[in-house]
């Protein structure tokens, strides 16, 4: 249960895809003074080094935002992701990329506060001193899925659930889609984003459609599914092809953003002609 190190995949386009939507999302609960809460359920290390042999066995960074670090071009929503990359890497060359948890804090104010899950033992060591001394920020050693019932509703009413299990277990597809029935049924105005790998496996391909059955009427505010698909499948339908961002009651500007963006993600990062990037939504 222990195998997966997000290390070997910092910075790919599924990070890119995920991060930009986790930026938007944070900013726009920014923009009201109430404070909220951020759950994590799977946060990682928090912070990754291109450096490392780990980055550097795969290099998955370099189509992902390795292709955009040094673009002047970088339309409104992309531009606002690389801005909070940039002020945790510092001008220049890129050598380091944060993970969720990094990004959040650095979009944090005093009155909001991050609960960031990891169980893999070095990456908890590793996220505990990254954030040690930050009173907003609560790192557990536990499982996020089970952690996540107990926090919700936070007293503000205001709070957004981070969900992106690394799905090297089946059964995580199925453990997704009860945290997000179970979140919405304490907490319906809750803002949850769901990351979901493309990938050649039936689970992965249903996920998405079973995500809309059951936040529809349930989620105040509607749902919204981003898809940037970069990669044809491997000899043998092996390898992450792109991957999805779930989104239920996401904000109003959202949508129009990512109908704007996705495609031009989708030509900056695609690695083959039929690379595409396309938004679903529905109430």
């Amino acid at each position: 249960m222990f195998a997966y190190r997000h290390a070997f995949h910092a910075g790919n386009h599924a990070d890119v895809l995920k991060h930009l939507v986790l930026v938007q999302l944070l900013q726009h609960l920014g923009q009201k003074d109430k404070g909220f809460r951020v759950v994590d359920s799977h946060a990682g290390a928090g912070a990754y080094s291109l450096r490392t042999e780990a980055a550097n066995k795969k290099q998955e960074w370099l189509d992902g935002i390795g292709r955009l670090w040094e673009r002047t071009d970088l339309p409104p929503g992309v531009a606002a992701y690389l801005d909070q990359v940039e002020a945790f890497n510092g001008p220049g060359v890129l050598k380091n990329v944060p993970g969720s948890p990094t990004l959040i804090r650095q979009l944090l104010r005093a009155q909001d506060e991050l609960h960031a899950f990891e169980m893999h033992p070095t990456d908890l060591r590793a996220l505990e001193k990254l954030m040690v001394g930050d009173k907003r920020v609560k790192v557990h050693l536990s499982d996020g899925f089970t952690g996540l019932k107990p926090l919700l509703p936070p007293p503000t009413r205001r709070g957004l659930v981070l969900i992106d299990p690394p799905y090297e277990i089946k059964s995580d597809y199925g453990r997704v889609l009860s945290a997000v029935r179970e979140a919405l049924a304490k907490f319906p105005d809750a803002v949850i984003a769901v990351w979901i790998p493309q990938v050649q496996l039936l689970d992965a391909q249903q996920l998405p459609q079973r995500l809309r059955n059951a936040v529809q009427g349930v989620a105040k505010k509607g749902w919204l599914d981003a898809s940037l698909s970069v990669a044809a499948p491997q000899d043998g339908g092996f390898g992450l092809l792109g991957s999805h961002v779930f989104v239920a009651n996401p904000p109003h500007t959202l949508g129009s953003l990512l109908a704007q963006e996705l495609p031009w993600l989708a030509q900056a990062l695609g690695q083959y002609p039929g690379a595409k990037g396309v938004l679903s939504a529905g109430q």
